[in-house]
């Protein structure tokens, strides 16, 4: 990995770069951009394009779990004239600053997007601004469109770590959009200028991956009606094809976060961060765990379907829900539900930088200090199931709950509780048939 200059304050979770207030001057020694670049037909297309316009450009490339042969990529964008490539390996930082806050807030976009993508992205971002500051770089270039949530997400989390920096976003501009209105134009484009770029028609559709999800839209996915094509998956096997044996697994958490996860079926065991949940993927995806298929609401104010696959974040997803109910106070939990719906949101819309966003990483961190313990989940044929918990911070008392033994609770008591809760009931519903008295008279 090349080594880039900053530093990071893990307590905070919070990028410091030295010379990135909004008022400080950046070298500048020629127009230079950093651009966020995938090797796909866009970006490369996007390489090209930035050095006609006159720009030097550096290639920025981030190792985020995705399925990349990183070396070809390297010398497709030094063939392609950049002036510098840099590959970065992000995958442990992205699962322990990123991945586990998600985890701890229980986040879920809609009541069902696990928010791979949107998590991902920040993650990125704070390493390009790193890159462009070492670089000397005004600019910042990315390939993303002008109708998604990407567009934001990278922006905002540039300009909230290096206010003077200028973001290019070619297809928003339309001197680019104009020329390439459509695939074809980028096409043949890239075949002018010796840009190759594999496209087949067995995926028409756009992919992105990363170590947590892997998504597809666009194409034949744009008409919600149409059944995903059986192929389309890659990080999980058909559920109806899997494996007819669960596994089961042991997951310990402290404060929150996964720190151990233990199969039960053969032993093994993994501790960290990066390990565990990469194992988790494995297990995840053997079973056919993670898929969903839905209309999302894209922050730019239009309905999107998009279908993901997100394995080892479904399972962390039922096993934290699980270990927190069983240790957090009940009215704890409510607040902090609402915590994490806004969480989401925030995330998702790309506001990971927020002073609003941090603010909820700390409370949500603070509920999160008694939830400890070990989830026992079997992983079966697409779904997850738990099959019990136990905790040292656990507020379930088994003698209170038993119905066989009364234990430290009057049952009298409940007529009490029951008539002032009813109270209110009353008078509503009596109130309520003098109303429809006189309404019908």
């Amino acid at each position: 990995m090349l080594a880039v200059h900053g530093s990071y304050c893990h307590g905070e979770d919070q990028l410091i770069i030295q010379g990135c207030s909004g008022s400080a001057q950046m070298a500048e020694p020629r127009d230079t951009v950093v651009l966020a670049y995938s090797g796909g037909l866009d970006t490369s297309c996007i390489l090209v394009w930035l050095k006609e316009q006159g720009y030097t450009v550096i290639a920025f490339l981030a190792n985020i779990g995705q399925k990349e042969d990183f070396d070809a990529a390297r010398k497709k964008a030094l063939a392609l004239g950049a002036e510098k490539v840099y590959i970065q390996d992000v995958c442990r930082e992205f699962v322990e600053e990123f991945i586990w806050p998600a985890v701890q807030a229980n986040a879920l976009y809609e009541d069902r997007y696990l928010l791979g993508t949107a998590l991902a992205r920040p993650c990125i971002a704070r390493r390009l601004v790193l890159v462009a500051k070492e670089q000397g770089a005004r600019y910042i270039a990315h390939g993303a469109t002008g109708k998604g949530n990407d567009q934001v997400r990278f922006e905002l989390s540039c300009y909230a770590l290096c206010p003077s920096i200028k973001v290019i976003a070619p297809w928003r501009m339309p001197e680019f959009y104009q020329r390439f209105p459509g695939r074809r134009e980028l096409m043949e484009y890239a075949q002018k200028h010796g840009i190759p770029v594999p496209v087949t028609p067995k995926a028409p559709w756009s992919m992105d991956e990363n170590l947590m999800h892997i998504s597809y839209e666009a194409g034949i996915l744009e008409n919600p009606k149409n059944r995903a094509p059986l192929d389309l998956y890659t990080k999980t096997c058909d559920p109806a094809t899997s494996p007819d044996v669960p596994d089961e697994l042991e997951i310990e958490f402290e404060k929150g976060v996964p720190v151990k996860v233990t199969n039960t079926r053969n032993g093994v065991t993994h501790r960290s961060a990066l390990e565990l949940f990469m194992y988790l993927n494995d297990i995840a995806g053997k079973h056919g765990v993670g898929r969903i298929d839905i209309v999302e609401n894209r922050f730019v104010g239009m309905k999107s379907r998009g279908i993901y696959e997100t394995p080892a974040g479904t399972i962390l997803y039922h096993a934290h829900l699980d270990i927190e109910a069983f240790t957090m106070d009940r009215e704890v939990r409510k607040i902090k539900q609402g915590l994490s719906l806004k969480f989401s949101e925030l995330v998702y819309n790309g506001f990971w930088y927020s002073p609003e966003c941090e603010f909820l990483q700390h409370c949500i961190a603070r509920s999160q200090q008694a939830v400890a313990g070990t989830v026992r989940v079997s992983v079966f044929k697409g779904q997850v199931y738990v099959l019990g918990r136990e905790s040292p911070h656990s507020l379930y008392n088994e003698e209170l709950v038993s119905m066989d033994v009364q234990g430290d609770y009057e049952p009298a008591d409940a007529t009490g509780f029951i008539n002032i809760n009813a109270l209110r009931l009353k008078e509503y519903h009596r109130l309520q048939s003098k109303v429809s008295t006189k309404q019908d008279e």
